[in-house]
């Protein structure tokens, strides 16, 4: 089975090319795949398929030739990915089954379509605009933190730290505790602090992020578009660029008034082959 290694900032998948949809994806397999000991590693899986030969975009195949199949590291669906994306156009671009253009690379994913577009070094994708809703609370060691729902396609609960507390001080081994009747499906959690003036953008936050599914991440594309518009919100900004620095690196969110865009790299790595019936053993 033939694979790719790429990674957002630390962020990393796991691309599985599969155009017709004819690879059996299981979520024994998917977990095999992202085991850093026993497998190639990493946070998560993309497929790469035709939105026409998979049934959860064959409604989008109109808008976007190719569907991202995301799957977590532990075998379970997402609807979207930021950095995810990101790396998923690299793919594209860089095997020749999208072109870069003026024009945006539209790309199928279960949250619609969204668009990419080269940036440099850097790929941007335009997602939906984040959507806030009231405040719940996330429990780590015994410290309840309030934080705001965030809906980016996925859920996201963005807890600013207390003065005085640091980010490097939570112990994110585990999962916050939150809410399930508020979040059934469960939620990617962000840590934040404020942190230094950046030239050009109208904020500068830090973070730290407990995946569903994944755990701990180096950076989380739609959790950092989560906390650019809480950000934007406490300065009372509708719209604006907030740059969002990750254990991975450094991303930049624009909110406009009706899309988010996620700026940052996106680099493959390695490609080579694994052998199924070894990873399933």
């Amino acid at each position: 089975m033939e694979f790719t290694k790429g990674h957002g900032t630390g962020n990393d998948f796991v691309i599985l090319p599969d155009p017709d949809g004819a690879l059996e994806l299981t979520p024994r397999l998917v977990a095999a795949l992202c085991d850093r000991r026993r497998g190639v590693g990493g946070d998560g899986v993309l497929r790469v398929v035709r939105a026409a030969k998979h049934p959860e975009g064959v409604a989008l195949a109109g808008e976007a030739e190719w569907f991202m199949d995301y799957w977590n590291a532990d075998g379970s669906f997402a609807e979207m990915c930021g950095n995810g994306a990101r790396v998923f156009v690299r793919y594209l671009l860089e095997t020749g089954l999208a072109t870069p253009s003026g024009a945006a690379v539209p790309v199928a994913t279960r949250a619609g379509v969204v668009r990419a577009r080269v940036e440099g070094e850097a790929i941007a994708v335009e997602m939906r605009r984040p959507q806030l809703y009231a405040t719940a609370a996330a429990t780590l060691g015994g410290l309840t933190l309030p934080g705001a729902v965030v809906d980016v396609g996925n859920p996201h609960l963005v807890c600013a730290l207390p003065a005085g507390l640091e980010l490097a001080g939570l112990d994110l081994t585990r999962a916050p505790d939150v809410d399930p009747a508020v979040f059934p499906a469960g939620v990617n959690v962000e840590f934040t602090v404020p942190g230094e003036p950046v030239d050009g953008t109208d904020g500068h936050v830090l973070m730290r992020v407990h995946e569903r599914g994944s755990a701990e991440t180096l950076s989380c594309g739609t959790g950092a578009c989560a906390v650019a518009a809480v950000a934007l919100r406490d300065a009372a900004r509708d719209t604006g660029t907030v740059t969002v620095d990750v254990p991975g690196g450094r991303l930049t969110v624009t909110v406009t008034g009706d899309s988010c865009w996620l700026s940052g790299p996106a680099v493959l790595v390695a490609a080579g082959e694994v052998t199924r019936s070894a990873l399933l053993a």
